[in-house]
């Protein structure tokens, strides 16, 4: 079990397009603050960024937790709904279920589930149609 020095939630709104970014900015301002390596902050800036504008554009609402450690940061998204009903082709660059409005605006283009993984040290996805989706997302600091 890790020892988390540091522990913030962020509560993210459902199509809440006017605060996208905020949650990712304040968690990259808060690691430039403490050290954080600038190439780990990147990769970290990319996946919080990512994950939060999931929760905006797909879920129901949900959170997104940082945790930070002396030797590592996670991040765990967790929303309300409602689910991937196809984990493996969600994780395929370019799929998107995104709405119309989302693409609109500039977000939906199916590259936020990979670049998530892409970025993480480890990353893990757990969902279902119907049901919430769990990400967690670990980066080494060492």
């Amino acid at each position: 079990m890790q020892d988390y020095i540091m522990v913030d939630v962020y509560n993210v709104k459902a199509l809440d397009y006017g605060s996208a970014g905020d949650a990712s900015a304040t968690i990259k301002r808060k690691l430039k603050q403490l050290g954080v390596d600038s190439t780990i902050l990147r990769r970290i800036a990319v996946a919080s960024y990512e994950v939060e504008l999931n929760l905006i554009i797909h879920s129901l609402g949900g959170t997104l937790t940082l945790k930070m450690s002396p030797t590592e940061i996670l991040l765990v998204s967790d929303d309300i709904g409602p689910g991937i009903p196809d984990i493996e082709k969600a994780l395929q660059e370019g799929f998107s279920t995104a709405s119309e409005e989302a693409r609109n605006l500039g977000f939906g283009a199916g590259m936020g589930l990979p670049n998530m993984k892409r970025n993480a040290d480890e990353f893990s996805i757990e969902s279902a149609s119907g049901a919430g989706t769990h990400i967690r997302m670990r980066f080494q600091l060492q």
